[in-house]
């Protein structure tokens, strides 16, 4: 059975408001979570993990049938719980094994940003925009429609931005980029390296 994320601070704003943070963890998160719930109540999904979950419900493991709502749900709560545990009021800077691949593969932070934002920006409909690692600690930006992540794909989830439309749209309207952009003021890179290295 799973359960909604406290979160570890009680404002984000102004980069997210108290109303956006509350409608989209209060609201939103809590429906993909009571969805999930009664979607595996019964079945082989009960007992798994949110991540074993998705690679089953995906269809990408051998025999595995792709099961939409399962892997929706799934999806979404991970993301979520990634999204919202990412962050923390005025943020940070990277720092580490992290901070040293982003200058190898970018050149700079700054590069690195405007790359990420561009990918979350060419999103086109919902989805997120992903920094993901694979194996080798090898870094990648990737953009995922719907509740698409990098552990469906055998990757390492790091960082991630929602560009779904509730989790800007009463503060930011149609400015997605703007929205993108500010996230960088709230991102705890201590939690990110810590996913990086873990």
């Amino acid at each position: 059975m799973f359960t909604l994320i406290d979160l570890p601070y009680k404002s984000l704003a102004p980069v997210i408001s108290d109303q956006t943070l509350s409608f989209h963890h209060g609201k939103h998160l809590q429906a993909y979570v009571d969805n999930l719930n009664k979607l595996i109540a019964g079945t082989a999904f009960e007992g798994k993990s949110l991540e074993e979950i998705i690679v089953l419900s995906s269809g990408a493991k051998a025999g595995a049938e792709k099961v939409p709502a399962v892997f929706n749900n799934a999806g979404q709560i991970l993301n979520h719980e990634l999204y919202f545990l990412q962050f923390a009021p005025g943020g940070s800077v990277p720092a580490g094994s992290l901070a040293a691949q982003i200058e190898k593969q970018w050149g700079s932070l700054e590069a690195f940003q405007a790359a990420f934002e561009a990918k979350g920006v060419g999103l086109f409909g919902s989805g997120w925009a992903w920094l993901q690692a694979d194996a080798a600690g090898e870094l990648s930006i990737a953009q995922y429609a719907g509740a698409d992540n990098p552990v469906a794909h055998g990757l390492k989830p790091l960082l991630t931005f929602d560009v779904w439309e509730h989790a800007y749209y009463l503060d930011y309207q149609n400015r997605r980029a703007a929205h993108l952009h500010e996230l960088w003021k709230i991102v705890d890179w201590g939690v990110i390296e810590e996913r990086y290295t873990k």
